[in-house]
Order: structure tokens, then sequence, then C-alpha cells
């Protein structure tokens, strides 16, 4: 028979469940009802309260010496459906020990319960000793609230922790300040993350409450806007920091109902959910649910983090003491090392002071920032700033000569984060904070803008060493600052539904043509726009040895200031989209293109290019460089007897050569392989000369797959005698990089018998299960009718290549060619194939096979090889 007090335990226990699992589903309806987050986080402390106080008086005697305090988050009242709860028991030495059974039947209850209580049991002189020794535990006590006891206990509990003897006020501050920098770099100092976290990300929750905590330290206010009457925040500022709390709370509340556990990373697992619960609808493919709620998000986050840094600063200046200013320009000083405007309130007047503000500021590169009080006064009369259609001509050329000077692109993105920019130019104002939901976007649009326009500012500087000729480039352009016009708009129109690259060059030839730009240079810009996306979709998606295609090219480039122009545009762009986007592959990729064309247009249009030309002077080239070894040149004429002109096409006379030399040096050996690091450290370029035979190119493929690189070029020929060609460029994807002889044996081992070589199937991603979308699978005579161009677009996925590639195998097709090309989560790859007898594939049920098999293996459905985790 069960105990009676063990019964009576179970029964609180089953009855307490009930209780949080009701009063759960009645903040979900709540929630789902549109009610305000204050109220909810409010519900949701009481109903907690109720059960914790049930809990109290079922386990410990009304008459016992201790006293029961909720401190932290719940202690504030601010608390969300699975957050854990603080509790302090706060009794002397004795009453601890003579209780002891009680208050662990009491936290077991809690814990029985389904509650999470984070737990202490200390003295007034052990919360005085633990606060001194522990920031976290101090910060926690700072909040409190009696839930049983004495009330009394509170103002005792301040007694003890008092300074100086426990965190004096300037210790505090400056504890917090390095505790919040180092929180903020653990998410790369932004809040424009794909996944944010809503509470301890830079913009988040915790940013809110730093603030707060160091406002009740250092002036023992309870709370934010008990600053206000202070003067150390603004009642504008004031009123943004509760709304935009309310934004942030309000998803992290319902990201809590949507995982049923505790949960505050906004990861894409819960992204769209969260945005049907909150009520908000696809208006089009251009502008989905999940990206007005994430705008909502990011908005919020940059104006808690632009607020919080003023209140920060004024908060530092307190506490420095007064400092003399040092001049900084008639009507302006540093402060503090802050740049600050004597008379702030002139920046209420309108755009003019606005603009001599930027300018100071431009002149102070030694500035820390902008003065609290002079971006206070900015923020404030962000209401009064204009467009610049309603700009007077004079305003409109001062902006101009901001964007013509040295620090321009500082410039505009102080302005960006500021506001001021979106309210001059409100097409950037409705991207600002605009997610683009997929992998291949890693920043909100005007995030990424910004990231485009510094990569600009390092060409100028000619520091990068990510790109190996745009700093050539850069001095040849007319006007540098037509190309940050460019960079400005080239993204304006995303979200608004259309082509944005049209409606952005509308928007730019407008804006130009209003500040006065002569005509040639706002054609410039707003053909910029309109063709931002023309050189890098030429360069990965299309053969650039191919002299047709650089000559199509170069027709719509037309010109080599469009080009250079166009060149640095698609660089800065790609490589400002995301930080592992850009390689030096691609680098490599662009410039030869800029190379093949400037020489195409220095030739002239009417004067194309041939193939035969080409493939003359890279050998000439490449018999040079091995005669200036002293390579046998009759050696070298044997090698290349059976090779296929092709080769000198399609190859630079540098890898002919390197070619070459492996292939002497093998003397004589059927199978070649050759690796060598290429352009960065986790690149490599392979070539492979083997007998050619079914299977070989997928056998390759799986080989590089399963050594952790990933395929960015693939190049298959083959020659006269019966070898295959093949040469890869490849990128490692994680370390460590294999070592080149370690490729170079795994592909060798593939050759002996390519048949035998399976693909590798893994498990995908997590982020990538979240952007799935059909196959599309195209067909496409090549133009000389001996073969077939297969188009492949589809979510990519671990494999996808080395799957592809058998599927081809196994329906007995020779790969001649490939163009492999990732963005983000989406592949778009393209193979030149044919039959067995070298063919094109006209046989409509073998086509519509391949489809299927083709879709099959996106989907993850073959089953040919093992699975890896």
């Amino acid at each position: 028979m069960t105990p009676p007090a063990a019964a009576d335990a179970a029964a609180w226990r089953d009855a307490a469940r009930a209780d949080l699992v009701a009063l759960r589903a009645r903040l979900a309806e709540r929630f789902a009802a549109g009610d305000p987050a204050e109220r909810l986080v409010a519900a949701c402390c009481a109903g907690t309260d109720a059960l914790v106080r049930a809990g109290w008086a079922g386990s410990i005697p009304a008459d016992a010496p201790l006293h029961l305090l909720a401190t932290g988050g719940y202690g504030r009242g601010e608390l969300y459906p699975h957050s854990d709860i603080d509790l302090l028991v706060l009794a002397e030495p004795e009453a601890q020990q003579a209780h002891a059974a009680e208050i662990g039947e009491f936290f077991a209850r809690l814990w029985d319960a389904g509650l999470a209580p984070g737990q202490a049991v200390r003295s007034l002189a052990e919360c005085r000793y633990a606060a001194r020794d522990d920031l976290t535990v101090f910060t926690a006590l700072l909040e409190c609230r009696v839930l049983a006891g004495d009330p009394a206990m509170l103002p005792a509990l301040a007694d003890a922790l008092a300074p100086p003897a426990v965190w004096p006020p300037a210790d505090f501050f400056a504890a917090k300040r390095e505790e919040q920098r180092a929180r903020h770099a653990r998410y790369d100092d932004t809040a424009h993350n794909l996944e944010p976290n809503l509470k301890e990300g830079p913009g988040g929750l915790r940013d809110l409450q730093t603030a707060t905590w160091m406002g009740m330290r250092l002036y023992g206010v309870p709370g934010l806007r008990a600053l206000v009457p202070l003067g150390l925040l603004g009642e504008d500022e004031s009123t943004a920091l509760e709304r935009d709390w309310q934004v942030l709370a309000r998803l992290r509340f319902g990201l809590h109902l949507l995982a049923g556990r505790r949960e505050d990373r906004l990861g894409f697992d819960h992204q769209k959910a969260l945005a049907g619960r909150l009520g908000l609808a696809d208006e089009h493919r251009d502008n989905l649910a999940v990206e007005q709620m994430m705008q909502g998000f990011f908005r919020a986050a940059a104006t808690v983090m632009r607020i919080c840094d003023r209140l920060l600063q004024r908060f530092e200046e307190q506490l420095s003491g007064d400092e003399a200013p040092v001049p900084a320009g008639e009507g302006y000083a540093l402060r503090h090392g802050y740049l600050a405007m004597a008379e702030p309130q002139r920046l209420r007047s309108g755009l003019a002071a606005v603009l001599e503000l930027f300018a100071a500021w431009a002149a102070q590169p030694e500035a820390r920032g902008l003065h609290s009080e002079t971006a206070r006064a900015l923020g404030e009369s962000l209401g009064a700033i204009a467009p610049w259609s309603r700009q007077p001509p004079e305003l409109r050329q001062r902006f101009m000569a901001l964007l013509e000077g040295p620090a321009a692109v500082t410039t505009l993105a102080r302005m960006a984060r500021l506001g001021v920019l979106g309210r001059y130019l409100p097409a950037f104002g409705r991207v600002s904070g605009r997610m683009q939901y997929d992998l291949f976007h890693v920043y909100t649009v005007d995030q990424h803008t910004l990231a485009v326009l510094a990569n600009m500012e390092g060409f100028a500087r000619g520091a990068d060493p990510r790109f190996s000729v745009a700093h050539e480039v850069w001095p040849r352009l007319r006007k540098p600052h037509l190309l940050l016009l460019a960079g400005l708009f080239h993204d304006i129109a995303k979200g608004r539904g259309g082509d944005h690259s049209e409606l952005g060059a509308i928007d730019a030839r407008e804006f130009c043509a209003g500040h006065g730009l002569p005509e040639t240079d706002t054609d410039l810009v707003a053909w910029l726009v309109r063709e931002h996306l023309l050189m890098s979709v030429t360069a990965q998606r299309q053969d650039i040895s191919d002299p047709d295609v650089v000559s199509r090219f170069a027709t719509r480039v037309a010109d080599r200031e469009h080009l250079d122009y166009l060149y640095l545009l698609t660089c800065a762009d790609i490589a400002g989209t995301s930080p592992k986007l850009w390689n030096a592959w691609k680098d490599r990729l662009l410039a030869d293109l800029h190379a093949a064309t400037r020489s195409a247009l220095r030739r002239g249009l009417e004067n194309r290019v041939h193939a035969d030309e080409i493939i003359a002077e890279t050998r000439a080239a490449a018999t040079a460089l091995l005669d200036a070894e002293g390579v046998d040149p009759a050696a070298v004429a044997e090698a290349w007897a059976a090779w296929p002109p092709v080769a000198f096409l399609r190859y630079r006379p540098e890898q002919v050569a390197w070619q070459t030399r492996g292939i002497l040096a093998a003397g004589g050996a059927d199978t070649v392989t050759l690796v060598r690091r290429h352009l960065v450290d986790e690149g490599m370029e392979v070539f492979v000369r083997t007998p050619d035979r079914d299977g070989l190119f997928a056998a390759l493929v799986a080989t590089l797959d399963r050594l952790g690189l990933n395929v960015l070029e693939a190049r298959v020929l083959g020659s006269a005698d019966g070898f295959a060609l093949d040469s890869f460029q490849v990128l490692a994807r994680q370390a460590p990089v294999p070592e080149p002889e370690a490729v170079a044996a795994a592909l060798a081992a593939a050759c002996r018998d390519p048949l035998k070589v399976r693909p590798v199937r893994r498990a995908a991603p997590r982020l990538l299960r979240h952007f799935r979308f059909p196959a599309r699978v195209e067909f496409d005579p090549v133009q000389d009718g001996r073969g077939t161009r297969i188009a492949l677009v589809c979510t990519d996925r671990p494999g996808l290549l080395a799957g592809v590639a058998d599927v081809l195998r196994r329906h007995r097709l020779r790969v001649h060619d490939a163009r492999i090309a990732t963005f983000g989560e989406k592949v778009e790859d393209f193979f030149l194939v044919t039959d067995a007898q070298d063919r094109a594939l006209a046989d409509p049920a073998l086509i519509e096979e391949l489809t299927r098999a083709i879709r099959a293996c996106v989907d993850g459905e073959e089953a040919n090889g093992p699975q890896e985790a």
C-alpha cells in the first residue's frame, strides 16, 4: 500500500502538472488572440507564482524562519512559458540546517510539477559573499520579489549588497560592459544573423536588461523609464525601447510556445510556423510572411542596439567625470572622444544641419563615434527629414558631395545605421532589416548593401588580397562615386515583387537625374543596376573559354568603361553576400572573363576572335613555358599529339604546361593523377589522365566527395588515343584539408576499377531541410547537335553531384563537361553528355527515365551506396 505522504505528494504532483499544462494552454490562446507581451509575461508569472506558493505551503511549515524570493527574470516579473524560474531561499544557517529536508522537498515538488527551478539557499551574509565574488549572482539579486515570508527581507538584502563592499558602480559598469562585448562577439557583433538569438544576441532582450541593471546600480532606479526624469534617456528613446521590447518579447514568448521548451534561438525550424502564429501571411514570393516577421525583428534589434549604445555612453561619461572638450571645427567638439554638436537642437530644422553634421564627422576620423546627446537629437530630428525628391537642389548637391568625398562609404554606413539614409532615400528604408529567406543571402538587404560598399572602399585602398586585379581596375574608373551609387541601388527593389534589377534601375535613374548627374553618368548607373547579375551569371553558368560566350558578353557590355564598372560591382556584390561565398576560384573566374572581354573589345566586336587563334596562342605560350624549363620539345609534341584541340581552348597555358610536365614525369604510366594546392589553402586543382572507360567521371566525383572536397568546376575531355583528360577545381568543405598526395592516390585507386566506386549517401544538414523546392531538369541539344546539355536546378544536399554522376553512369552516358554552381541552398549544375556512341540524346523514353532518376537522386531516394551520418 502507498504511504499517505507519498500518495499526497503524487496527488499534488499530478494536480500541479495539470495546472501547468492548463496555464500554458491559456497563454497560447491569449497569444493567438493578440495579447500584448507585457500581459503575457505577467500572466505567465502570476500563474507560476501560484504553483510555487502552493508547493511552498505544502512543504514548509508556516512558522519556519525561511523566506522565498524570486530572482533574475522571474524576480523582474518577466517570465516566458518555458523559462527557468530562479528562486532564493533566504535563511540563517541554523534555519537552513533545521529545515533542510523541507527545503529539499519543496524543490523536488517543483521539479515533479514540470518547472525548472534555479535554486539557491543562502543567508544574508552568504548572499553578500556570493554576490561579491560572482557577477552573475549579484546581477540576479538586483531584481527580487518576495513570494513567501517577510517582505522586510528585500531592504535587508539591498543593504547587504550595497556598495562599496559589493560591486561599486564603476566596477559593475565595467564588468557588465565587458560581458556584453564578449556576448556580442559570440554572435559576430551583429543582430543580422539568419537564426538570431532573441535573448543573448546583439540587440536582443539581454541588451535591454543590461542597460536596466546598469541604471539600477548607478542611479538606484527601478527601470529604464525612471532614467527619463534624470535626463539620461529621452522620452522618445524610452518609448522606442518599450515598443521594441514588445516585438522581441512577443517573438520569444511565441517561440517558447511553439517549441514546447526553452528556446531562444529563432531558427529555421520555427520561423515559418511562428510567422503563421503571429497572423502574418505571404503577400507574394518576394515578401513572405517569414520575411515580414524577421524584418520586424531586425529593425527592433537595430533600434535597441542604437539606443542602448547611446545610454551606455552616457553612463560612461557620468562615471568619468568632467573632461575639457577638444575643439573639432566651428560648432563642434570632441567630448570624451565623441563628436558633439554645440547646438544639437539645430538638427530639428531639417536636412541642412544633418548633412553638416555628417560632413563634420567625416572630417574627424579620430572621433570614437557620435556623442550621445547629439545622437539623441539626431534621432529626434528624423521626422523632419523629407525624402530627397522634396529637397531643394542645393541640399541634393551637398548629399552628392558627401558621396564623392574620401569617407563616402563610412558616411553612408553611418547614415544607414542612424536612420538618416532611410529617410532621405525611402526605398532604402523599405529594405532596412529585409531578410531574404534562403541560405544564399546571409545578411539583410541593407546590411548586404553596406557590405558591398565596404568592399568597394577596399578596392580603392588596394589592400584586400581576396581580389587579384580589382585594385588595378579601380584607378581606371572615371568617376568612382558612380560605382557607389550602383552598389547603393543594386538591390534596393528587393521585396516589391517583379524583377528587382529592372525596378532598381528605374529608381537609380530617377535619383541620379534628380541629383543633376549628366545623362551619360545616369545611363551608366542605371545600366549597372539593371545588369548587375550579368557577369556573375556568365562566369559561373557558362563556359567562358568559349569565344562565342565571351563575344556575346562583350556585346552586352559594349565598351571597356562599362566592363570595368560591372567587374568591380560583381566582385563586391558576390563577396558581400556571404563570407563563405567568395573564394579564389571565383576571383580567377571573373578576372579571366574580364581579361577575355577586354581583349575582345580591344580587337573590336566586329573582329571576333576565333577558337583556332586561341588554341594556337595557348600552345605557343605553353611551349615557351616548357622550353624555359628545359623540357624536351619532342616529348612535348608526342604528349600533345593525341590531345583534342579543345584542350588548348579550355586550359590556360600554365595549366597545359603543368599537366604536360606531370604526364612526362610519369614515364609512360597509363594513369597519371596530379593534385596541387591552388589559389588558397582550401582549394586544389586536380588533373587525371587515364584510359577512358564507363563510369570514370562518376567514380572520380564520388572519390572527391568522400575526401570532403566540393567540385567547383569539371572539365572532361577525351584524347584520340583513348585516354580521358579530366580536370577539377575543388574546395575543401572543412578542415582538415586532405594532402594533395592523398587525393592523388585515392583518385588513382578509383581509376583502376571505376564501376566499383559508389557515391556515399549522407544525411542532409539541418538547415537545408527547410529550403527544399522541386527539382527542374532540362535537356537541350548543343549547337553542333552532337551532344545534349542537361541543366539541373534543385536543392543542394551532401553528395548530390556524386549521386547525379552515378545516375548518368548507370544510364551509360558519357560526360564531356560540367559546370557546378551552388548558391546557398540552391544548385545550378550543367552537364554536356552523349550516349555511349557519342551521340546526342534523342530517345524521349530515355530522357523521361533520366528525368525521373535525377529527381529521385535529388530527393535522396537513390540507394546505391552506403549511407553516412
